[in-house]
């Protein structure tokens, strides 16, 4: 196994939003930033000490992986860790699909290894985690992680390494007030018995919790993510009232506060970065002291919103079997 451990810091930055065109209004996102921005959302987070950065190679089909391999390309390798993933859904037919995906990231990031190499979704794990065996033996890969994985898969694929002398390294799920699923089927649990971090995606729902948006200031429409939800955001404004109230009561702002219940819960948010000013208010959110009682009345009020934001490439996660550890 590598004896080089993999850092775990309070945030990793998301490039999800990166692999759409730079066109505002066009994308999964509608993201309009400019290469200038990237760079200096680069330049403040090197300097904030935020050296984790989140990509797939479906984010943009390689243009979130190209930009940010660009970006980071001043930067002594060593300074940063990249995340990246392999997705078996896009897999493609050679003798040896996992090797030939992560030679495409390595390409596009400018880099010769992968911090912490993930398989994106479960599909079959018995016949994609040993793929990454040889990846992890010749240090290009240098930790594994399990991405949209439930319960049972996470155990499967942490046995499949473990006979080979390596672990699942940390798992990846969505995880927001609005989606709790991964807590309620005991994957928190799980990772916080065993000491495996936890990354939470899509903490703010796309933006749908950031505190720009709201029944009356949808989502930009055209984007993908306008169709996903701005028929729901009139049953959210109830829980982004009270993410806004928190926050003035807190001196922070309604994304700061649904950031800060992710950090309480042990998790490592992953948030997308798009603009510079969201690496201060990450600071803020990293020093945000969220009471009892707040964590109670947010979870009620995203409870009452009785709204479902499980993506479609995410499967049910399994509730923890009863004779499970813990």
């Amino acid at each position: 196994m590598t004896t080089i451990p993999v850092k775990i810091p309070a945030f990793a930055l998301g490039t999800w939003a990166w692999g759409d065109s730079g066109v505002a209004g066009e994308g999964y996102f509608g993201s309009g930033t400019r290469r200038a921005d990237y760079d200096e959302i680069a330049r403040l987070a090197q300097a904030a000490g935020f050296h984790l950065w989140d990509t797939a190679t479906v984010y943009g089909m390689g243009r979130a992986e190209t930009v940010l391999g660009q970006v980071l390309s001043r930067y002594p390798r060593e300074s940063y860790q990249l995340s990246t993933k392999f997705t078996p859904q896009a897999a493609g037919n050679g003798p040896d699909p996992v090797a030939e995906m992560l030679a495409q990231s390595l390409q596009r990031l400018g880099t010769d290894y992968i911090d912490l190499y993930w398989i994106h979704n479960p599909a079959d794990v018995e016949r994609w985690t040993p793929r990454l065996l040889p990846l992890l033996k010749q240090g290009t890969v240098r930790h594994v992680g399990v991405s949209n994985h439930n319960l049972a898969q996470i155990a499967l694929a942490d046995q499949i390494l473990g006979e080979a002398g390596f672990q699942v390294t940390a798992v990846q799920n969505h995880y927001s007030l609005l989606h709790r699923s991964s807590e309620r089927a005991g994957i928190l649990d799980y990772c916080r018995q065993r000491g495996i971090p936890f990354f939470a995606y899509m903490v703010l729902e796309q933006g749908a919790l950031a505190g720009r948006y709201s029944s009356a200031n949808p989502l930009p429409e055209g984007t993908d993510r306008a169709r996903h939800y701005n028929a729901v955001l009139p049953q959210l404004d109830g829980l982004n009232t009270m993410l806004a109230s928190t926050g003035d009561r807190l001196g922070a702002a309604a994304a700061e506060v649904a950031i800060a219940w992710a950090l309480a819960k042990g998790a490592t948010p992953i948030v997308g970065v798009t603009r510079p000013d969201y690496l201060a208010s990450l600071t803020r959110a990293a020093q945000l002291k969220l009471s009892p009682e707040d964590m109670g009345a947010l979870e009620a009020a995203a409870d009452a919103a009785q709204v479902s934001t499980r993506g479609w490439w995410e499967q049910e996660m399994e509730q923890r079997p009863s004779n499970s550890e813990g």
